[in-house]
């Protein structure tokens, strides 16, 4: 390959990774998160008001709710688990922008007990950081961004893999340890980028069209629909496969209903029932769950009638799909991991952390390339301020997003049923620390502050399993920790975490202390005192 055409590709590689950088570090570190969502909300769940209604009494409970609350016919769930986070075992909302919702629980003796409390959503708070990268406003601003972001993502990867080409036989698996950093950090970068090159085209491609599907939805609606794409859309929805009916009707017991989704799909494992207008002919039950075997959305579901026992519509119940919403649903399961089980998750996960590294190295060697190796008039290399302001943000927006995470996931244990909106807390939380951590960096330059906020990461992400170990030790606290595996993995991660930065940090404060004087990584004091000499 000409050598211009390889300079040409890194020029555009550079600028592209330069520009989206600190966007994606932020996306894929919150995404690696999100990919273990269920664990996390049960690490936070505070301890339910009062014990579970027994599965087998559903109908039962069903029943008093709607004869003490007929509005909640219109929509409610049924939740078919027993884990930590289920607070309540049949819970509705007035609207769609209520945030409160109320709960419907048996007494032993059969009395009907209504509460209503507002809950963390502590996993929802995490992913939608994944998806806008934190950029504040409307979650469409932010996408729309992100959507942009993940375009010019892909032509990074593209241009990179141009660059890597001609030494990439001989260089792949070439990890230099020397005193060479830039070296080092620079074979890390690629081996990183090449090996994951698969999982970061199907991640970049699924985000552009996920965070701009509104725009391409228009696009087709223009050209492709001539205007009638809104009412395509309405006539397939699963959700209107049973026609309005308002004529009163008994519906089938819970079990029936189970019984009849299971054997379409005898591997199919139901978590909740979402029913819509109950006591009616045109009554609905979505009945949501799991199949690993199956790529999905999420949680698929089935469409079941509870007066008939009729299953309407199977679109996106696992191995029953049509041909469109397979391929949606395999496309889906490539971004979020919802498929395989908890082994495709670790590796999700893990591949999510390597990303998030390989954004972060991206521009720590953009950094290291701008210093002069060559001294003149035999005086130190003094870094440019373009060069200083882009490493100060680079720790700042990177670290802080760490550290801002870690401190949220540790107050919404704190506050949880102690506040009366905790997602407002949420994001008071993680912007007062992120935007904290930023201005830090800017005030203290990117030597100091990176040891600083990696200690502050290290502190942060430590305190999570220290707050399992007090909720245990102190009952008073009414913050009820969890034993069970999936919460006990957030604490090990977490702990795993701690570590890392902390070995992190006192590496960074060596290569301050004892690093090339003419990086901006050195410490300002050296500075001074080798451009004195």
């Amino acid at each position: 390959m000409r050598s211009d055409v390889v300079r040409l590709y890194k020029v555009v590689h550079t600028w592209t990774g330069i520009t989206a950088g600190m966007f994606l570090f932020i996306a894929f570190y919150a995404g690696s998160i999100t990919v273990f969502a269920e664990p996390l909300a049960r690490w936070v769940a505070s301890p339910a008001p009062v014990r579970l209604t027994a599965l087998a009494r559903s109908d039962e409970l069903i029943a008093h709710t709607l004869a003490a609350r007929p509005d909640a016919a219109k929509e409610f769930t049924l939740h078919l688990g027993e884990t930590e986070d289920l607070w309540a075992r049949l819970t509705w909302r007035k609207g769609k922008d209520d945030r409160t919702p109320w709960s419907a629980e048996l007494s032993p003796e059969g009395d009907l007990r209504l509460a209503q409390s507002y809950r963390s959503s502590l996993a929802d708070f995490v992913d939608n950081i994944h998806r806008t990268a934190g950029i504040p406003g409307a979650n469409d601003i932010g996408e729309t961004i992100m959507g942009v972001v993940s375009a010019v993502y892909a032509v990074a990867l593209v241009s990179g893999l141009i660059i890597v080409l001609p030494s990439l036989v001989k260089d792949l698996f070439a990890l230099r340890i020397s005193p060479n950093l830039k070296r080092m950090w620079l074979d890390a970068h690629n081996v990183v980028g090449v090996v994951s090159l698969p999982f970061h085209i199907v991640i970049a491609l699924s985000a552009v069209v996920f965070c701009l599907h509104e725009p391409l939805y228009d696009a087709l609606d223009y050209v492709v629909y001539d205007g009638r794409l809104k009412s395509i859309m309405a006539a397939s929805n699963p959700f209107n496969s049973i026609k309005k009916d308002e004529r009163p009707a008994p519906m089938l017991p819970v079990n029936t209903l189970l019984e009849r989704v299971k054997a379409a799909s005898p591997s199919f494992v139901p978590a909740e029932m979402r029913y819509r207008n109950a006591g009616l002919r045109g009554a609905s039950v979505q009945v949501w769950g799991y199949d690993t075997r199956y790529m999905t959305r999420g949680k698929g579901f089935a469409v079941i009638s509870p007066v008939t026992g009729e299953i309407a519509n199977t679109d996106y119940l696992p191995g029953r799909e049509g041909a469109w919403t397979g391929v949606v649903a395999t496309f889906f399961a490539l971004h979020f991991a919802t498929f395989g089980g908890d082994v495709v998750r670790v590796c999700y996960f893990l591949l999510g952390i390597a990303g998030a590294f390989l954004f972060y190295s991206g521009n720590l060697l953009w950094i290291e390339s701008r210093r002069r190796t060559e001294r003149r008039n035999g005086g130190p290399v003094i870094q440019k301020t373009s060069t200083r302001l882009m490493s100060a943000a680079t720790v700042g927006v990177c670290l802080g997003a760490i550290c801002a995470i870690s401190i949220t996931i540790v107050a919404a244990k704190w506050l949880n049923g102690r506040v009366t909106n905790i997602d407002v807390w949420h994001n008071g939380v993680y912007y007062a620390v992120f935007l904290a951590s930023v201005l830090w960096s800017f005030l203290r330059g990117a030597a100091a502050a990176s040891v600083e906020l990696l200690w502050l990461a290290g502190i942060a992400a430590a305190a999570i399993p220290l707050t399992s170990l007090f909720s245990w030790a102190s009952p008073a606290l009414s913050m009820q920790g969890s034993a069970s595996m999936a919460a006990l993995g957030v604490d090990l991660v977490a702990l795993s975490a701690a570590l890392c930065f902390v070995w992190m940090a006192r590496s960074a404060a060596h290569r301050v202390e004892y690093g090339p004087a003419d990086s901006v990584w050195a410490a300002s004091h050296r500075q001074l005192q080798e451009a004195a000499r």
